[in-house]
């Protein structure tokens, strides 16, 4: 028997994966805009969260959604889903063994079109500066 460290086999994982940090652009939605979004059904495993950690008090809270959206919040961007908003309802999901939890989804492939996802400046064109009119 080898004496190095074995890995230990894990089973289907809740989210596809966990980030820190948003890597699509701002799409400055306000809470009030989120609610125009119908909710659709999505599957756990499909989300890949933005946030790393989680406070356990909230995930445990009986009136967590009580000042917020009773839905969670996803951004579709470049074919994923972002998790944005709403991992503790989705986590709490999970540990009532759901698969599938309602979430509103807003899709920027469909509103930003793939050319503008390219480089930022570069395709700006270089233009001159303007004369000063004060001499």
């Amino acid at each position: 028997m080898p004496t190095g460290r074995r890995r230990a086999e894990v089973g289907p994982l809740i989210f596809k994966a966990v980030r820190n940090g948003r890597p699509y652009p701002d799409h400055g939605l306000a809470t009030r805009d989120w609610a125009m979004i119908p909710p659709r059904q999505i599957r756990l495993d499909t989300l890949t969260t933005t946030k790393r950690e989680l406070a356990l008090d909230t995930l445990l809270a009986d009136d967590s959604t009580f000042y917020g959206d009773l839905f969670p919040h996803a951004v579709q961007w470049k074919g994923e889903l972002y998790l944005e908003d709403g991992l503790h309802r989705a986590l709490r999901a999970a540990l009532q063994q759901r698969n599938v939890i309602h979430v509103r989804v807003l899709d920027l492939d469909a509103l930003i079109p793939a050319e503008q996802t390219g480089s930022t400046t570069g395709a700006i064109p270089v233009q001159r500066p303007l004369p000063d009119l004060q001499q």
